[in-house]
């Protein structure tokens, strides 16, 4: 696995961390599950990192391996029926630990190539079977390391320059021409690659000449133990929310593509109409800008809705379901989503979710049956749609009910197990070639 400028370990919610680091992270795991050896190669961000972190397989007994044992799978030739192999995390150094923005890795690409290919050199030959890059970053080391392995490609965008660009807020800034040119690269070299949606497939083949037959449509998956209905009112007085106030929440990076601005203006619309004006729970930090969170701050301070604005740090996983748990309705106003894995994870958690219509989201909110899909970015129609969600608690349950058993779909082993298709058929493509 390559996940060049973000890595599985890191926090979601915050930079340039987000969805992907949750799909790269559940993915090697469901995948590990099934007797699969994962290595991830990701850029080292702080000379105080570990060269390798080492995430614990078990045994057939379902026991933590010991250092022996996992030596001895990560090592050996075939993995033991029931047994989780180890997944490794490797950390390469490629340009400063420090201050360089996403924009600025085009130039280090190099150095991060030249990591993973010594890596392997360290290795028996032919030891890894497949590269599977995430990201259009990736993609470019993936496609020098899978040549020089003679190994098949498998790659998955995430989010595409094209589509984002499309759809770019207010006073955003265009994805460069130069990533457009690279994920065109990735798109011809990739043995195959992955969508999450198939919107997100027709998006390859019609806006990157991808060849349709190479494009495999796989959902990502949701940790279905964890994000699991609760009680509202008893996950309300653990996090400190007042149970008699209705609670609409946002989780996820504070930036103009992920629309948190929306939510802000719809409250102002509420006030002004007199409409009850739910709290508003942004957790998340900034993203692109260092400023982004004071500037939603300031905006609902202008607005005249601050007392009605929360914002939160992101937190870890199992905290994250809480406030699924404790929130009436989450809410993506998004301009741009591949998929939506915030909607998937609130849904398994039993709430609905008020989404826009777009990209992925289409598909992973169920329209009048987990949640409601909102055209466009108005204000007016977003203080609507929430007022409507808010105002009828029988029609709300009967969508947390309907979000529950809609998110079954997307569990992380049903995924692994479409993901380990498209490895073979990725493979006999490179055969065939």
């Amino acid at each position: 696995m390559l996940s060049v400028h973000t890595s599985p370990l890191d926090q979601p919610g915050i930079g340039d961390a987000g969805g992907m680091n949750v799909y790269v992270s559940g993915l090697s795991h469901a995948l590990a599950r099934r007797g699969a050896r994962v290595e991830i190669f990701t850029r080292a961000t702080s000379s105080a990192l570990p060269e390798t972190v080492v995430l614990p397989g078990t045994d057939a007994d379902g026991h933590i391996l010991d250092r022996e044992q996992a030596r001895a799978i990560l090592l050996g030739d075939e993995v033991e029926v029931g047994v989780v192999p180890p997944v490794l995390v490797h950390h390469v150094p490629a340009g400063p630990f420090e201050g360089l923005d996403k924009s600025d890795l085009p130039g280090q690409l190099c150095a991060m190539t030249a990591g993973v290919l010594r890596s392997e050199a360290a290795r028996a030959a032919g030891w890894y079977d497949v590269v599977h890059s995430h990201y259009w970053l990736s993609g470019q080391v993936g496609w020098l390391a899978a040549d020089r392995w003679d190994v098949p490609l498998v790659h998955t965008m995430h989010t595409m320059a094209r589509v984002k660009n499309a759809s770019l807020a207010p006073g955003d800034t265009p994805e460069p021409h130069g990533r457009t040119i690279g994920e065109e690269q990735v798109v011809a070299e990739a043995d195959a690659l992955i969508a999450s949606t198939d919107a997100e497939a027709r998006d390859l083949v019609e806006l990157y000449g991808a060849d349709a037959d190479r494009v495999h449509t796989v959902a990502p998956g949701v940790d279905l133990d964890l994000f699991t209905p609760g009680d509202r009112i008893a996950a309300r007085a653990r996090l400190g929310l007042d149970a008699s106030r209705p609670v609409v929440l946002f989780a996820g990076r504070v930036q103009p593509l992920k629309g948190p601005d929306v939510l802000v203006r719809a409250l102002a619309v509420l006030r002004a109409s007199g409409r009850p004006v739910p709290t508003l729970v942004v957790l998340g930090g900034p993203s692109g800008r260092p400023t982004a969170v004071r500037e939603l701050a300031a905006l609902a301070a202008v607005s005249g809705v601050s007392e009605q604005l929360t914002i939160r740090p992101p937190v870890p996983r199992p905290a994250l379901a809480d406030w699924y748990r404790a929130a009436d309705v989450v809410a993506m106003p998004s301009r741009s989503e591949s998929f939506g894995l915030v909607a998937a994870e609130a849904q398994a958690s039993g709430t609905p979710v008020l989404a826009t219509r777009v990209g992925g989201l289409r598909s992973v909110v169920a329209d009048g049956v987990s949640g409601r899909l909102v055209d466009g970015h108005d204000p007016e129609a977003w203080a609507d749609a929430i007022a409507a969600m808010l105002a009828d608690d029988a029609a709300r349950a009967i969508l947390g009910r309907g979000a529950r058993e809609h998110a079954q779909q997307f569990g992380w082993d049903v995924a692994a197990e479409a993901v380990l298709r498209v490895y073979d058929a990725a493979r006999d493509h490179r055969a065939a070639r």
